[in-house]
């Protein structure tokens, strides 16, 4: 008998079919979606107070306080005229040196100079003994003096045969002779003259004087040494330091600007400064330059003068040297310190109602602690100091004493 197939089968009890899941509530969706709104409405209230606090203007502290008032000091622009210097480091070099060597062989007698003595032309220096020399000297002059007899006596022979052949009472051949024994007399004195030049020479090495004017250094030898001429030993070194000069170079792009000046005999002044450079030495003018370019370096060689009346300029001393190679007539001038960077850019700080405004300005030439700039009008006042304080349009209080650094060397535009 068939089964009905709407007829479920009969399953044993070993082969149970296992209990469907339960079923999950209704609500878990709806606390889910409530959780995630909540979330983010709460990051969207923190993301706006986090936004509304960074617009808010920040408390009045530094530069960029809100309404703030800095206390500065100022200075005032002006009209004037600022040289253009070439700066450039130079040598001191006398004019004369001299290293002082004996021309002939003998003892030293005598040293006249004291060590770093300011001698003059033709003072003594030193003696070497001359006596071997004034002896040889002597017989020179006797053998000259004999030599000159006999040229005397030949003369008046030649006179008296000049006589007799006028009177046909000598042959012409007598005459002649006599006439060249004149000559060959006058020869001898010649040579004899030329010996006691010689000779007087010698002793006058003996006697060794200052070549021109200058200091002497360290004394190199006493009395009682041996010199000889052909040892170079130097027995005095002297230079000049009145006036004196300082060696140094120029870059060959300025020399459209120096050698017009030159030609027409215009008068270059140059600085001498200590070391630092920062101390001014003496002042001189520019002498000369050299005939051609160092290719190595593309610079010149230029001679400048100086009086040195007061020997504060020392052969062989380094200096640094500044040549004034044009002036800027009218030119606005302001104290290197008003003046701030922000990169490649300058600018200073016009005080103008107690108020400052930035204006950016060119930067020209500077000398020393001024500078001459373009953007700016002589007169203006601006503010020198307090410049981590400032910025555009800042209210600022003008005071008369020194205002205390607070540790900023520079500023740079808001």
């Amino acid at each position: 008998m068939q089964s009905d197939s709407n007829e479920r089968p009969i399953i044993g009890t070993d082969h149970q079919l296992p209990a469907p899941p339960p079923e999950k509530p209704k609500q878990s969706g709806v606390v889910r979606l409530i959780v995630w709104v909540l979330l983010l409405l709460i990051f969207g209230v923190g993301f706006f107070l986090v936004l509304r606090h960074h617009d808010e203007p920040k408390p009045a502290t530094g530069r960029h306080a809100a309404g703030g008032t800095a206390t500065i000091t100022t200075v005032t622009a002006r009209q004037g005229n600022i040289g253009v210097y070439l700066d450039s480091i130079g040598t001191v070099t006398p004019v004369y040196t001299s290293s002082i060597t004996s021309q002939v062989n003998g003892i030293v007698t005598a040293v006249h100079y004291k060590e770093g003595q300011l001698v003059r032309k033709g003072d003594p220096l030193i003696d070497i003994d001359s006596r071997i020399y004034r002896a040889t000297l002597l017989e020179a002059q006797g053998t000259l003096e004999k030599d000159q007899a006999v040229l005397a006596q030949a003369q008046m022979d030649l006179e008296r045969y000049q006589a007799a052949w006028a009177k046909n009472a000598i042959p012409k051949q007598t005459l002649d002779d006599q006439e060249k024994i004149v000559l060959q007399d006058q020869g001898t004195v010649k040579n004899d003259q030329g010996t006691v030049q010689f000779d007087q020479i010698q002793v006058d090495y003996c006697h060794i004087v200052a070549p021109f004017t200058g200091r002497v250094g360290l004394r190199l030898v006493d009395p009682g040494n041996v010199v000889q001429s052909t040892g170079g030993t130097t027995l005095a070194l002297i230079t000049q330091i009145q006036p004196i000069t300082v060696i140094f170079t120029i870059p060959e792009d300025y020399l459209g600007q120096v050698q017009p000046a030159l030609r027409k005999k215009a008068k270059l002044d140059v600085d001498a400064y200590d070391r630092t450079g920062l101390k001014q030495i003496t002042s001189g003018s520019l002498l000369t330059l050299d005939n051609q370019i160092d290719t190595t370096t593309g610079t010149v060689k230029a001679r400048a003068s100086f009086d040195n009346k007061d020997s504060v300029l020392y052969p062989n001393e380094f200096v640094n040297t500044r040549l004034l190679v044009n002036t800027l007539q009218n030119a606005t001038l302001v104290p290197t310190s008003a003046i701030q960077h922000n990169g490649q850019v300058a600018f200073v700080y016009v005080i103008q109602d107690n108020v400052a405004h930035l204006k950016n300005v060119k930067a020209g030439v500077t000398d020393g602690d001024t500078t001459e700039v373009t953007g700016i009008n002589p007169g203006d006042v601006l503010a020198d100091s307090s410049f981590d304080k400032l910025q555009d349009k800042a209210k600022v209080v003008i005071s008369k004493q020194p205002v205390p650094t607070s540790g900023t060397t520079g500023s740079t535009a808001p």
